[in-house]
């Protein structure tokens, strides 16, 4: 009888460890807002915004597509971040208030969002 209670306790604490672990472990990437009260973050492929004071988080993308690497304009009112929509990661650029994202890249390798220039007015990348 002892043995079966030791099985089952160590049972139930690997289940409450496996949930724990599962809520915590897609959520990649934050990015703090420039004025600091906003982050957002890749959360299972979308993007999703939190107030830095916490609460609940918002999506800012739901798609098919794997969504991540989010990047603030320096004025706080876009985000770039880079989207598998056709096939490899091409940069796009949203409003921070969230809405349409437009494709800003087309190159055939992956390209990701670095930083906006000073101006805002143009967005830095890298490719791969």
């Amino acid at each position: 009888m002892k043995k079966i209670f030791l099985v089952f306790i160590v049972f139930l604490s690997f289940l409450d460890f496996s949930y724990g672990q599962s809520e915590a472990i897609w959520m990649r990437y934050p990015a703090i807002s420039p004025d600091g009260n906003s982050i957002v973050f890749s959360y299972k492929g979308d993007l999703w915004k939190i107030p830095t004071e916490g609460g609940l988080a918002t999506p800012m993308t739901l798609h098919e597509g794997h969504d991540f690497q989010p990047v603030w304009s320096n004025d706080g009112k876009q985000i770039a971040f880079a989207s598998q929509r056709y096939g490899n990661f091409d940069v796009y650029i949203m409003p921070s208030s969230g809405g349409k994202a437009d494709r800003l890249t087309y190159h055939s390798s992956g390209d990701y969002p670095s930083s906006f220039a000073p101006d805002n007015k143009s967005v830095l990348f890298y490719f791969k």
